[in-house]
């Protein structure tokens, strides 16, 4: 078995034995998201109906969940997959889109977050009003920088027993005790409609392919991120061609230019 120790080792273990991997994601965000997976070498599939999302939760490596276009039939398939994960010990990914904005969210986080999830991804308005603090967050946008959210992830991370990664110009992850900060990326990437919670997909292919080191496989799904948009940026002339080039760069990364390039620093 080959060493999956580095974000590099990882991605090509990806790609050597694609995960399948359940992402219950919003509307928005299905198409990107799908191939923003396959780009990287995981297999998405986009299942979401309560008959049959706890079993095929069963079935997949990984769950991602997103509660961006949110309704109760969405919610019941959420809980379901999400107990089915938890009781077949596959890693649960939990994005908690704009979960401050309404009652009917925050009491659907709040019932998300009873059933365990192993990583949470979410930008540094949403995590912050996560752990109990005050955001300025507006809809779905971030309104606080990501070292305003660094205190906050590390206490949901020990509250909930889980790996959080605040997303943003500089991306920092956490399990409470180790920390890291990421750099990269492109201002482009905000301007691109639903990349992060295609980055929450990604998440979840790479805690499928090393379940063993959760906090590990979140760097590196955000680590390729960071390089992916570096590149994506250099050709681009704007938004609309930074969004095809960026899927071309996921693409051409390999394991060793993503261990060289990434820039991953202890917090």
């Amino acid at each position: 078995m080959k060493s999956k120790t580095t974000s590099g080792a990882m991605l090509e273990a990806m790609r050597e034995k694609p995960p399948l991997v359940h992402c219950i994601t919003n509307y928005v965000a299905m198409n990107i998201a799908a191939n923003v997976l396959l780009a990287s070498g995981a297999s998405p599939a986009m299942v979401h109906a309560a008959e049959e999302a706890g079993e095929f939760a069963g079935i997949a490596s990984a769950l991602t969940v997103n509660i961006g276009t949110l309704s109760t039939q969405w919610l019941d398939g959420m809980r379901a997959a999400a107990k089915a994960a938890a009781s077949a010990g596959k890693p649960w990914v939990l994005d908690p889109v704009a979960h401050y904005a309404t009652a009917f969210r925050r009491q659907a986080v709040a019932d998300l977050l009873a059933l365990k999830p192993t990583i949470i991804r979410g930008n540094a308005s949403e995590i912050i009003a996560l752990a109990g603090g005050e955001s300025r967050g507006q809809g779905v946008d971030s309104r606080d920088p990501v070292e305003q959210a660094e205190d906050s992830a590390r206490r949901l991370a020990e509250r909930q027993q889980a790996i959080v990664a605040v997303t943003g110009a500089v991306d920092f992850v956490t399990d409470g005790a180790r920390a890291v900060r990421i750099k990269g990326g492109s201002v482009l990437m905000p301007q691109v409609t639903a990349l992060g919670c295609s980055l929450t997909c990604l998440v979840g292919a790479f805690a499928a392919t090393a379940p063993e080191d959760l906090f590990g496989a979140t760097v590196a799904a955000l680590a390729i991120f960071a390089v992916a948009g570096e590149d994506a940026a250099l050709g681009a002339a704007g938004p609309g061609s930074f969004a095809w080039r960026f899927l071309d760069a996921l693409a051409a990364l390999d394991g060793e230019a993503l261990d060289a390039r990434a820039r991953v620093s202890i917090a």
